[in-house]
């Protein structure tokens, strides 16, 4: 299909303009429509998954689409799709599907605007994947705050407006120093082709002034670090996440933070090189903070919402860590950990919300024993409390395998910190678990709560399901990734060797052409690269 991207970018778009043409009263058939245009946008996307849409061992973008936009400066409609894009594109229209349906019952107030407003939403995150032409993926990129801004703001709790008003500004500021970085980059690129571009994928073939990456790297950096969000700039997250309504918590996590790990895969290793491997002590000290910080604080919680909220943090930071690490399997742990984190943390701020729905609030003092009275909400909940903590069998084990081991090629030392998160993250998850499920129902609003209806078990379901595949059979996964990561590498490491098969026991490595691998760039005595110290 020609515009097959452009279709699932545009279903979600199209649904809430539909939502425009139905009153207000209507609210059953607000609801209907937006859980059907959104179950829609995520059955188009599933053909994505399969070798005859999207073929895994073909080097490059595919699915190309472009077209003229702005053409006085260069600009076009251009989009493309590889492994970590497809992946990422399939966990955004699941979790969409799943962030509307479990609206059903929360939102009772202005449910047009609400569903209008995710929907919105949803297209802009799926652009921010699809854009080769770095200003239609800026404008992408800033057509995701006013959405989520509004969601938080009106469908909030208690301290809505201050949470939504720094949720903007913290974005904001990074994505206008980011900007700056763009037309940096795209004024270089002219004068060395004599020609104005956006494109993505002919930035990646320029070599750079170390001096010009330097100073580039650091505008990406704030501009995606505060999305991650990386210490110190994680302040938003937390306030975000703990006053956002239950859909908006969940889309936050699962996709939006994604959003800024996304950013340095795409653009800056690839783009900045030199840069990038100057900074990575850096990004590693901030990301071992980040880990220990986050689980530290995290354990303190006393608000059920705002304990997951800060292990998002340390998640988070575990990621950048593993991708800094510069290899491939630190690369290919980072990007599964990102699916990971998405589906174990969604599903986590799906059982906190379904909790607040009964009781009305988050406090964890106030539960307890509610395995007796909830036993398939309980199941579920230790199911993706064990994801969390990476127990084998699980998603979250392979990622953090993975990133432990390619973060031991480059460190000991940070792979020792970085384990030492995995095992603070046992400790405040377990602990939430023991205090909110065991023991006896003592307080007495707790011994009538009802376990989970029909409509929030699917909720769960593929969730669930995810979970375990990911667990016991990671190759598909990993092997979707190979290409991907081979490129990456080829940019950012070229003294590590290719091809990286080993990732997936048994698959046949598909060599970078050499038309992808970046020129080889002398390197300091002293100066690390990738591998061991």
């Amino acid at each position: 299909m020609s515009h097959y991207l452009s279709l699932i970018l545009f279903v979600p778009l199209a649904g809430a303009l539909l939502l425009l043409l139905v009153p207000k009263q209507n609210e059953n058939a607000i609801r209907w429509i937006a859980n059907v245009v959104a179950l829609l946008g995520f059955a188009i996307s599933i053909p994505l998954w399969f070798p005859s849409f999207y073929d895994p061992q073909v080097a490059g973008f595919q699915l190309i689409e472009r077209a003229p936009w702005i053409p006085s400066i260069g600009a076009e409609y251009f989009l493309g799709v590889d492994g970590l894009s497809t992946l990422l594109i399939l966990l955004t229209t699941m979790m969409g599907f799943i962030a509307v349906l479990s609206s059903w019952a929360a939102i009772t107030e202005r449910v047009k605007e609400y569903y209008i407003f995710l929907l919105v939403l949803q297209t802009g995150m799926l652009g921010a994947f699809m854009a080769l032409d770095f200003l239609l993926f800026f404008l992408f990129w800033e057509v995701m705050l006013v959405p989520m801004y509004f969601l938080i703001g009106i469908w909030g709790s208690a301290n809505r407006l201050y949470s939504a008003i720094k949720f903007f500004l913290f974005t904001l500021v990074g994505s206008v120093i980011m900007l700056l970085g763009i037309l940096s980059l795209y004024f270089y690129s002219q004068s060395v082709t004599g020609v104005y571009s956006f494109d993505v994928t002919q930035f990646q073939k320029l070599t750079l002034p170390y001096d010009l990456q330097w100073w580039i790297f650091l505008a990406f950096f704030l501009g995606f670090a505060v999305k991650v969000p990386m210490f110190p700039f994680h302040t938003w997250l937390p306030d975000a996440h703990t006053d956002a309504p239950t859909a908006g918590s969940v889309i936050l996590a699962a996709v939006m933070l994604k959003m800024g790990t996304y950013g340095f895969l795409r653009f800056s290793l690839p783009i900045l090189p030199e840069a990038t491997r100057a900074y990575v002590p850096f990004i590693a000290v901030l990301s071992i903070i980040g880990i220990v910080y986050g689980a530290l604080v995290a354990l303190a919680q006393k608000d059920w919402k705002r304990l997951v909220a800060y292990s998002s943090v340390s998640h988070m930071a575990m990621v950048m860590l593993g991708m800094f690490a510069l290899n491939p399997v630190g690369i290919t742990g980072s990007i599964v950990q990102q699916l990971n984190h998405g589906i174990s943390t969604g599903a986590l701020f799906l059982i906190v919300g379904i909790v607040y729905e009964r009781r009305h609030t988050r406090e964890i003092s106030e539960y307890g024993g509610l395995s007796k009275v909830m036993p398939v909400f309980a199941a579920i909940f230790l199911i993706m409390t064990m994801s969390s903590i990476g127990l084998p069998t699980l998603n979250g084990f392979i990622g953090e395998l993975l990133i432990l081991q390619g973060v031991f090629t480059y460190s000991k030392l940070w792979a020792a910190f970085a384990a030492s998160g995995i095992v603070l993250g046992a400790v405040y998850m377990l602990t939430l678990y023991q205090r909110t499920m065991f023991g006896k129902v003592e307080n007495p609003k707790n011994e009538r709560l009802l376990d989970l209806s029909h409509r929030e078990f699917a909720t769960f379901a593929p969730l669930l399901i995810l979970a375990v595949w990911m667990g016991l059979y990671p190759a598909p996964f990993l092997r979707r990734l190979e290409t991907s990561v081979q490129r990456i590498v080829a940019r950012v490491n070229t003294q590590y060797p290719q091809p990286t098969a080993a990732l997936t026991p048994g698959a046949p490595g598909t060599p970078v052409p050499a038309a992808n691998a970046a020129p080889a760039v002398p390197v300091t005595p002293g100066q690390t690269v990738g591998g061991a110290r």
